[in-house]
């Protein structure tokens, strides 16, 4: 299917889900809500672009919610336990999830092992370690580092009191620059024809495991920036449960948005769009009370499912359709 008509067809879903929610739910188009439903989208938006390029080369990650988890603890824990210094905390942040990254992308293409394997036993790894790191105690900024906290936290001023989370702007910049480079560039091209045929692609001389490798550092990184902005924005973090099942969020809204989980598919703004539409049924689900809060995770796995079927279906279609075409030739 055209990538356009994905993202116009997901859009119209989007707008129905709003309409239905403002109508249930009379609190739903208040300041506080948009902007609480802006910032949520803003977050999880990253960590969804960074899960795309994993599933647009025919991957999976699933420990990004373990990533988001280790380094939303590990913040506060070297700030405010420890007393290290910002600069050298960013630093150890920065060097970590990348080295994660080549760690997951290494194994997948130097020892052949399967995504999904390597993904899984990352995300017990590394929760088990943000346990072992603090404790199992939670860890918090306090009452310090009020400067840093507020640069996250901060509403550029609108309208109306209304204002826009710096989330979103970080979001905004995020997706320009996935934008250009899965687009505009020779290696956003690799990628792509990475997850549409990896023989063919190795074939054609492309170096496809630093392709891969590639796919799963960026992921990693978005990742571990989410993890420091989910945690500025609640203050404290508890490794028993922080980040839990995030990584779910991100690969439906990625499916959801037009990433194809066979690979070779997939648009930044779909992803968006795609996040918002998972934002917007989790508070939907909050505020309407004739739905009962307890089936989030019914309907993520519903999603999630309706995306891989609504994907196989139209894969079909098109395979059909070529070989008709090829038939009156």
């Amino acid at each position: 299917m055209n990538p356009m008509k994905k993202i116009l067809g997901i859009s119209g879903l989007l707008l129905f889900v709003v309409i239905v929610t403002a109508m249930a739910a009379d609190s739903f188009t208040t300041a506080y809500n948009i902007e609480n439903l802006i910032r949520r989208t803003a977050l999880f938006g990253i960590l969804s672009i960074g899960v795309a390029f994993v599933i647009i080369t025919g991957g999976i990650d699933l420990s990004i919610g373990s990533i988001v988890c280790l380094v939303g603890c590990g913040l506060p824990w070297m700030l405010a336990v420890k007393g290290w210094s910002l600069p050298v905390a960013l630093l150890i942040i920065g060097v970590v999830v990348v080295g994660l990254g080549l760690i997951h992308g290494l194994l997948i293409t130097k020892l052949r092992l399967q995504p999904f394997v390597v993904t899984l036993c990352a995300l017990l790894l590394y929760r088990g370690l943000a346990r072992g790191l603090t404790g199992d105690q939670t860890v918090g900024f306090g009452t310090n580092f009020t400067g840093l906290r507020t640069l996250a936290t901060y509403k550029i001023p609108l309208i109306g009191g209304f204002g826009v989370p710096v989330p979103c702007v970080i979001l905004v910049v995020v997706a320009v620059i996935a934008a250009i480079f899965l687009n505009r560039t020779i290696y956003g091209r690799y990628l792509l024809a990475l997850g549409n045929n990896e023989q063919a692609t190795r074939f054609s001389g492309i170096n496809t495991d630093r392709m891969t490798v590639l796919a799963y550092v960026i992921s990693a990184v978005l990742a571990g920036l989410g993890g420091m902005l989910f945690v500025l924005d609640v203050n404290s973090a508890q490794p028993v449960d922080f980040g839990n099942f995030y990584e779910l969020y991100a690969i439906a809204a990625a499916v959801l948005g037009g990433c194809s989980l066979r690979g070779g598919e997939g648009t930044i703004v779909g992803v968006i769009i795609g996040t918002a539409l998972m934002q917007v049924l989790r508070n939907m689900i909050t505020l309407v009370d004739a739905i009962p809060t307890h089936i989030e995770f019914a309907v993520i796995g519903a999603v999630i499912l309706g995306g891989v079927i609504a994907d196989e279906l139209v894969k079909r279609y098109a395979a059909r359709k070529r070989a008709e075409r090829q038939a009156h030739h």
